[in-house]
């Protein structure tokens, strides 16, 4: 139990460091808003870590990234991607992990619901800034213009779980021997 918690420490901070490294990369060829690469670290901490480490990096990732290199905006992007990012994270952990949904199933469900909480907290924040946010808002930018970011994280995060899980430095959940919590 200690060992696991350990690497996972470890496996989640790793995804942190990610989530901090690729943004910017992704920036500095002008991809970076198309592509949602710091999605991706968040998605796949929740999905070998589980729903607590998932939690904690997607809410962390944004805020530091904004602390250090002043993207996302720390108002009133910063606040949205927080709740957003911690959404995917907390519930690819309880839907692959905890409940044992296939691979596919959890990240599309943790996808659509962080879109809403994305779609929530922007409401609420951008009101705040005084910026326009509505409906039409929320759809260019959650599903439209997300799309390239949506279909790269759907090909490259399960690719990089089960390549993890054949390695043996991460557990499939649907094979541990556990009973499903669903």
């Amino acid at each position: 139990m200690k060992q696991t918690n350990i690497k996972n420490l470890i496996l989640s901070a790793l995804c942190l460091a990610l989530g901090l490294v690729l943004p910017s990369a992704f920036h500095a060829i002008g991809a970076g808003t198309v592509f949602l690469p710091m999605h991706i670290p968040v998605l796949l901490c929740g999905l070998i870590c589980g729903w607590q480490y998932g939690a904690v990096c997607g809410f962390i990732v944004p805020l530091l990234s904004s602390l250090i290199t002043s993207m996302p905006p720390i108002f009133p992007v910063a606040p949205a991607m927080m709740l957003e990012l911690c959404a995917y994270g907390l519930l690819t952990g309880l839907f692959y992990r905890y409940y044992k949904w296939n691979l596919y199933l959890a990240m599309g469900g943790a996808m659509l619901a962080g879109r809403a909480v994305s779609g929530c907290a922007n409401a609420i924040f951008m009101g705040m800034a005084g910026k326009p946010y509505g409906v039409s808002a929320f759809l260019t930018g959650a599903f439209v213009t997300a799309l390239p970011g949506i279909i790269l994280q759907l090909i490259v995060v399960p690719l990089l779980v089960v390549a993890l899980q054949k390695s043996g430095l991460v557990q499939n959940p649907r094979l541990d021997g556990e009973k499903c919590h669903a």
